[in-house]
């Protein structure tokens, strides 16, 4: 029944926060875990850091997966499709820092001001569920799990070595070192060995690498490769270096990947770190001076590969397991204490970083490996200029080793162990590039880690009765170490088990820790008996589809494998995987404008600031600045960034367009696992659109209303005496329903659908209503039109479908009628030499002998038809193409 409130005039911005105002009244997209008959689907994007605004890409990212919310719903399923945030971090701190306020309050008040615009966007979100990782209620239960691992083994504390700024006197992260030094204080950064708290996620290493197997086909396959890398399990020997230090006998373990070049050691490698270090650094003020030197700089491998290679020599020696040599010790600025027993056995002929060493020192490089006659094609080993075939390891076979010479990898391998393995010199190993997990910050806005640390009884995981150790909300740190440790209400304790006074751990949590487990806690948010409901987590679990940026595929998505495959070993959660599915969005891109100046420096300016000439294709092809009417240069198109000031503003165009068109442009534009480039002017197709399809519905209704008719009531009845424009328009209705239900549902092609709706729209729109079958069948396009877009415009196509009496709680995605996708007629081409002279209309499959009479009596084509006929070609309901000779 037409409302005569609505006009003919499109008005996002007052028909939208109606509806999310209706929305929300009805508590319409709160599920409950309670057992049901409909199937569900559990849809999540990658919760946000509450930076206090959103970008571009969080609107992309959750349109995505509120699309196929939406779809689901239709579908007849119960969708869960919750939001929370990820609440503590570097960034909440570092700004309370600049403005010196509590983390917890400039937190909570960005909270705020993304869920209003999360909202206005009309994402289908059951708010009842809505968490912060900051909050207690959520991380007593991980702080419960860490008490859990503690106790099975899963967690150790160890030295590690770490970027120490001496001026801050605070932990660095290996991205807040900027050439060497803090990018706060300025200060030279030293490298210092702090006890850390690990989760032993190696003991999972073979689980994690095995089980992407089940992901295949599920997950891209560009992410499940980067897992594969970074778990980096490689088969390999750990080989024993005796030797004697003060009387005691010892050996010095490495571990390598090639022990066929043994016999190419010439020295080896130790961290600055290293027992042998320091022993011999203790009588060399030489060493000890370059150990020191070693101390300062970053830790991280990527700036350890780019620093220059440095090292000492220590005087010491080790003896060669299978020749008796010695072995000259080197101390080198590019071994960490941290991976591996910090110590590498160095084989400058046949590895690259060794072969630079060795040539700054002038230290022995040694030729052990050789190509075999099948791949030798005249190469020749050059000591002072590296090859890349010196470090072959298929086509290679031993040379210069004595009785293993002329044998390759495989036999190498196998003879060296069974002369080093009787010795207890050498084994068989396994060998990760993955490494436990240092979960250990120095920093105040994270998570407590829930141990006290006594004098006698050592470190004691707080009890379960006392969890959780609540993180004090009033503190606002200076930047100058962590304030925790000058806060004594927080850090005096008494041990739980001695009972005498002892001291509170306050390093807080990798953040990584909370982003970890959050799906899971989403199943049951307010539970209270636990870190998960089962009956919750069993009606859930897993997420069926997880949505987010390929930036994270490595470290988030494989601690949460991790997570995962722990709560499931205490019985919280079923299934060896978190994530059945994942869609790794692409990044929105934009465009920039800029003026180079004269010290070679650029200015960005904001696409506000300047004014844009476009071509007919939407490309800005000149732009000058308003301010000043000069010409700036039109950039490159690059991810939107503060830096480059190329970001847009959702809220802006929310506020100029509607929420509904700008969740159509990011899902019309490409792909959703490409990148989008955003382009202002490319809105207008998307609004006009939806203000066509507003235009139509509002005539539509006043037409029903003038014959007292609704569009619930009206339907298609007798099909076969539908006129040819009738049947063609319900035919493409009945398309586009099993289309956008592939590109869903087989496909997750997200953008094809959208044009699949104006097509339709066209279509409708242009189709002529001359009876009452005619009507009818406009009326059934008009309702299928809008019900499929609840899905992309959900605010317009709710109110329009109200407008036509439609009961929007009771929608279901429309079925197809295939008997409307059958053609009476079809329209076939005649060609005379490959060129088209003509079309005829005929009923599909038609007799071949038949269709080439019927062609070549067409007025048309009979005029070209002046010679003798040399061949006919009939194509199936295609084409009839008529070969004359010339």
């Amino acid at each position: 029944m037409s409302n005569s409130a609505l006009t003919s005039q499109y008005q996002p911005q007052e028909i939208e926060p109606a509806q999310q105002q209706k929305w929300e009244q009805q508590n319409r997209y709160q599920v409950n875990n309670a057992a049901s008959d409909k199937p569900s689907r559990y849809l999540l994007s990658m919760f946000p850091y509450p930076s206090g605004k959103l970008h571009m890409g969080h609107v992309r990212n959750y349109t995505i997966s509120d699309v196929l919310s939406r779809y689901y719903r239709l579908k007849g399923y119960e969708v869960l499709q919750p939001m929370g945030w990820d609440a503590f971090g570097m960034p909440a701190e570092n700004a309370a820092i600049a403005n010196a306020v509590a983390p917890a309050a400039w937190t909570f008040s960005n909270i705020d001001n993304m869920r209003a615009q999360l909202k206005s966007l009309g994402l289908s979100i059951d708010w009842s569920r809505e968490f912060a990782t900051c909050t207690p209620e959520y991380y007593k239960w991980e702080q419960w799990l860490f008490v859990q691992l503690f106790k099975k083994g899963l967690v150790y504390k160890k030295l590690s070595t770490v970027n120490w700024d001496p001026v801050d006197n605070t932990v660095l992260a290996n991205e807040q070192v900027v050439d060497g030094r803090g990018w706060r204080s300025g200060a030279l950064i030293e490298k210092r060995e702090i006890p850390m708290y690990y989760f032993n996620i190696t003991a999972y290493a073979d689980e994690l690498l095995n089980d992407l197997d089940k992901l295949e086909g599920h997950w891209p396959q560009q992410v499940i490769t980067m897992q594969r890398n970074w778990i980096g399990r490689s088969e390999g020997m750990e080989i024993h270096f005796p030797y004697t230090l003060n009387g005691e006998e010892k050996t010095l373990d490495v571990f390598t990947t090639r022990p066929d070049t043994l016999m190419g050691v010439t020295y080896v490698s130790v961290a600055a770190e290293h027992p042998l270090a320091k022993h011999a650094a203790a009588s060399n003020p030489a060493l000890q001076s370059f150990i020191e030197a070693c101390k300062k700089g970053s830790v991280a491998e990527a700036d350890l590969a780019k620093a220059e290679k440095m090292g000492m020599d220590t005087g010491l020696t080790v003896t060669h397991p299978l020749t008796g040599q010695q072995v000259p010790v080197w101390v080198a600025n590019y071994v960490l204490m941290s991976y591996g027993s910090g110590a590498v056995m160095a084989v400058p002929a046949h590895d690259e970083r060794d072969f630079e060493f060795a040539n700054k020192y002038q230290l022995p490089i040694k030729q052990v490996i050789d190509l075999d006659e099948n791949h030798k094609q005249g190469q020749q080993f050059d000591a002072t200029t590296w090859q890349d075939w010196y470090g072959d390891k298929q086509n290679g076979v031993a040379i210069n080793s004595g009785e293993l010479d002329g044998l390759n990898f495989k036999q190498a391998f196998d003879k060296i162990l069974t002369q080093l393995e009787p010795k207890g010199l050498g084994k068989k190993t396994i060998n990760y590039r993955l490494r436990d997990w240092g979960v250990s910050r120095q920093r105040y806005w994270g998570c407590p880690i829930p141990v006290i640390n006594c004098a006698d009884c050592g470190t004691v995981p707080v009890p379960e009765n006392q969890l959780p150790v609540v993180l004090p909300l009033d503190v606002v740190p200076d930047g100058r170490g962590n304030p925790l440790n000058n806060l004594t209400s927080f850090t005096d304790v008494n041990c739980p088990c001695c009972g005498k006074p002892a001291k509170r751990e306050t390093d807080t949590f990798d953040t990584f820790v909370e982003s970890s487990w959050y799906y899971a806690r989403f199943a049951s948010p307010n539970y209270t008996d636990g870190m998960i409901n089962k009956v919750a987590a069993d009606k859930w679990l897993p997420v069926d589809q997880y949505v987010g940026g390929v930036e994270h595929a490595v470290l988030h998505l494989l601690y949460a494998r991790f997570f995962h495959k722990l709560m499931r070993d205490e019985g919280l959660v079923q299934g060896d995987e978190p994530f059945a599915n994942l869609l790794t969005q692409g990044m929105v891109l934009a465009g920039t404008y800029l003026r180079e100046n004269a010290d070679g420096s650029k200015s960005y300016y904001f696409p506000e600031e300047v004014d844009i000439r476009y071509n007919d294709k939407g490309q800005p092809i000149e732009a000058t600045l308003k301010a000043d009417g000069q010409p700036v240069k039109i950039g490159k198109i690059e991810k939107m960034s503060k830096s480059k000031n190329n970001g847009v503003d959702p809220q802006a165009t929310i506020d100029q367009y509607g929420a509904d068109t700008v969740r159509l442009y990011t899902m019309f534009t490409a792909p959703v696992d490409q990148t989008l480039e955003w382009i202002d002017d490319g809105l207008k197709g998307p609004y006009n659109f939806l203000k066509k399809v507003w235009r139509y519905t509002i005539e539509h209704a006043e037409t029903l209303a003038q014959q007292s008719l609704t569009a619930a009531t009206l339907s298609v009845t007798d099909t076969q005496s539908l006129s040819k424009a009738a049947k063609s328009l319900r035919r493409k209705t009945h398309d586009t329903i099993g289309k956008l239900d592939d590109a869903f549902g087989k496909n997750l092609a997200l953008n094809t659908p959208v044009s699949f709706l104006m097509e339709l729209s066209n279509e409708l729109t242009a189709f002529d209503i001359r009876s009452d079958s005619d009507l009818a069948v406009a009326n059934e396009a008009l309702v299928t039109l809008l019900t499929l877009l609840t899905m992309y415009a959900p605010h317009m196509a709710e109110v329009l479908l109200e407008e036509l009496g439609i009961d929007v709680m009771a929608l279901t995605y429309p079925a197809v009628d295939t008997s409307a996708l059958v053609q009476d007629t079809i329209t076939m081409v005649v060609q005379v030499n490959g060129k088209i002279r003509g079309q005829m209309e005929v009923a599909p499959n038609s007799d071949s002998e038949w269709l080439k009479a019927e062609a070549k009596q067409l007025d048309s084509v009979a005029k070209f038809i002046t010679g003798d006929i040399v061949k006919e070609i009939v194509v199936p309901n295609k084409l009839v193409n008529i070969v004359v000779k010339a």
